[in-house]
């Protein structure tokens, strides 16, 4: 598929769509987590904890599956009869290849570690849980789910986001609003104490 050729708007419903797995994983990752802090209460010698109670298995775990279970119900035919409604394109085949479930896993952990790693940062510059850091918040789940792609399906991560600069640039301005949005909705049902 080359989004050279499709509308602005078309092109943002298919990279929603592409992403959606990564960008569902924070969400499910918030409201499964709680449960067995990763870094077991741990602090380095700087004196603050590794990650947080904010990084804990059970987010980790919930928001991988909650990301590979949305990506496989964005591939189910009728999901992909719906995207072809929105946006006017026939899609003969999966968007995510034939590694689906591989590419699900990457994005959606990817979208994790990038957190966790986020996080780490964080610490180390004395910033505790909840603190702002705007740029990192907004991108290093993004960019950990594309590192980890480029790494393990160079070839699908090629074949889309690297063929032009459309997909590049949706994904860098929808994902400052996408962040900020679903943070507020968070906070307001109460599943987040930042609206950040």
């Amino acid at each position: 598929m080359d989004l050279e050729e499709v509308s602005l708007l078309n092109t943002i419903f298919i990279v929603l769509w592409i992403m959606g797995p990564a960008y569902i994983a924070n969400s499910v990752a918030v409201l499964t987590g709680g449960k067995y802090p990763i870094d077991q209460g741990k602090t380095l010698s700087d004196g603050n904890r590794i990650l947080g109670d904010g990084k804990t298995w059970s987010g980790l775990l919930g928001g991988t599956l909650g990301g590979i279970a949305f990506g496989l119900l964005l591939d189910a035919g009728d999901s992909r009869m719906a995207l072809e409604y929105l946006t006017g394109e026939e899609y003969e085949h999966s968007l995510w290849g034939d590694s689906s479930i591989l590419v699900f896993f990457l994005l959606s952990f990817g979208a994790l570690f990038g957190d966790m790693s986020a996080s780490f940062y964080k610490r180390r510059q004395n910033l505790q849980r909840g603190d702002k850091f705007a740029l990192l918040d907004m991108y290093d789940f993004i960019f950990m789910s594309l590192l980890l792609c480029f790494i393990f399906q160079q070839n699908w991560l090629v074949s889309w986001i690297l063929d032009g600069w459309v997909p590049l640039f949706t994904i860098l301005v929808l994902t400052p609003f996408l962040h900020r949005g679903v943070n507020i909705i968070g906070y307001k049902i109460g599943v987040k104490n930042e609206p950040w």
